[in-house]
């Protein structure tokens, strides 16, 4: 059974969910980056050698498999600012699920906290340190998204739900734990799985996260949420409440461009988490991160007299599995979910595949509504009205396809794009492709 959620009144964004349990479908992989109303393609370039993240100690088990490839999730969380607002798939408000990650002195093993149960109080100021607020330039939207990551590494690594820095041109994080900022580069992504590593440049002795065992997480215990609540800044927001289920499955919908993401074993709460919250840490009672923030569903239902009475269920995506694509990621392994490095830019703005009826849902192309100037698809002739057919020799049918063929590339590699124009002539070009924002 599928429970509808009412729209959300957070970035105009709507959750449902279904308590089927872990079966969600994926959506499209790689992402757009987002011009006016559409999207585009883009994330950064890819960090150098890292330490691995290493395994989950015992007695948790390793993290599970990835998720199948090609979801999106419902994502939002990100608190957004400035005209036009970010449409592409900001859809998740935030979940709660935490996990507390930190490395053992020197090595490259997770280190699960202790099990003692702490205050609320206590819980927040023994991993506040270990957060960093993160804030993303959308340069081609002129407007800022906010944010909330967990610092994985003394040197900087830092994991944050991928829908927080998609479209950026630049990102930028505060450390809670020495307050301050940061430029960030983001070593990869996973946009079916809502999953982004960042690096902050110079960083080093930083505070981290201690990683709990999602595996455990059970319905009724009680759970913290922290984070970046409203894109405010300052100490942490804290957010309290209890699992209200496992192995959810959710979609979320962008009323901006009515683009769909699906996510899977999400752990469902009763916390009150708010858009910028997103990247956070959802927390056990020992102070273990055991979920990463990433969805929000809130209703009001009218109650007696005059007063509304205003529910929240937000839905993390499990600690484990998140390290486990944080991982792949920081060990430079792409994959068809996972995105290593810069993201390549064909510079063609695109309806989402929501939108309306066109040739790209007919099976002929994906039409396209403008070309920014400068970019590899400008200086081919490409124009609004075209319709791009195939790119290095690959058909594309919607803007996912274009989308998903253009994140096998990097910046600087040749591809042959294939296009008819609005009066049915076919024409070809080799072009170099660009970066772009993060995808």
């Amino acid at each position: 059974m599928t429970t509808a959620y009412e729209p959300m009144d957070r970035d105009g964004e709507r959750v449902t969910a279904s308590a089927e349990g872990a079966a969600g479908a994926a959506g499209p992989v790689g992402a757009e980056v987002p011009y006016g109303s559409q999207s585009y393609y883009g994330p950064e370039v890819p960090y150098g050698s890292q330490t691995s993240y290493g395994s989950m100690p015992p007695p948790p088990p390793p993290p599970p498999p990835g998720w199948g490839g090609g979801g999106s999730s419902g994502q939002g969380g990100g608190h957004h600012s400035g005209p036009p607002r970010r449409s592409h798939r900001r859809m998740l408000a935030m979940g709660a699920g935490v996990a507390v990650l930190a490395l053992a002195g020197g090595g490259t093993a997770w280190a699960a906290g202790g099990s003692s149960t702490l205050s609320t109080a206590q819980i927040a100021a023994r991993t506040d340190p270990g957060l960093v607020d993160v804030t993303s330039t959308l340069g081609y939207q002129h407007g800022t998204a906010e944010g909330t990551g967990m610092v994985l590494t003394s040197s900087g690594e830092v994991l944050t739900n991928n829908h927080v820095v998609a479209g950026s041109t630049s990102v930028s994080v505060r450390d809670i734990g020495n307050g301050k900022t940061y430029k960030a580069k983001v070593v990869g992504y996973s946009d079916s799985k809502d999953i982004a590593v960042l690096k902050m440049v110079g960083a080093s002795g930083l505070s981290t996260v201690s990683v709990g065992n999602s595996s455990a997480v059970s319905s009724g215990q009680r759970v913290v949420a922290l984070g970046n609540a409203g894109g405010k800044g300052g100490t942490p927001s804290v957010a309290t409440g209890k699992v209200t289920g496992t192995d959810d499955t959710i979609t979320a919908e962008d009323q901006g461009d009515g683009a769909l993401e699906h996510l899977a074993d999400m752990i469902s709460t009763n916390a009150d988490i708010q858009p910028g919250d997103s990247g956070g840490p959802l927390l056990n009672t020992a102070g273990q991160v055991i979920g990463m923030d990433t969805a929000a569903s809130s209703s009001s239902s009218n109650g007696y007299g005059t007063t509304a009475a205003q529910s929240t269920t937000a839905f993390s995506i499990p600690i484990n599995n998140a390290l486990s694509v944080a991982s792949q990621i920081e060990a430079g392994k792409s994959s068809s979910s996972v995105h290593i490095g810069a993201t390549a830019f064909l510079g063609v703005e695109v309806n989402p595949p929501s939108a309306g009826s066109s040739p790209a849902q007919s099976g002929s192309g994906v039409v396209i509504v403008g070309a920014l100037p400068g970019t590899a698809a400008a200086q081919a002739g490409i124009s609004a009205g075209d319709t791009v057919l195939s790119v290095g020799g690959q058909q594309v049918t919607s803007s996912s396809d274009l989308q998903h063929v253009i994140e096998e590339y990097h910046p600087g590699s040749k591809v042959t794009v294939q296009w008819a124009d609005q009066y049915g002539g076919t024409h070809s070009a080799t072009v170099t492709l660009t970066a772009g924002p993060t995808g």
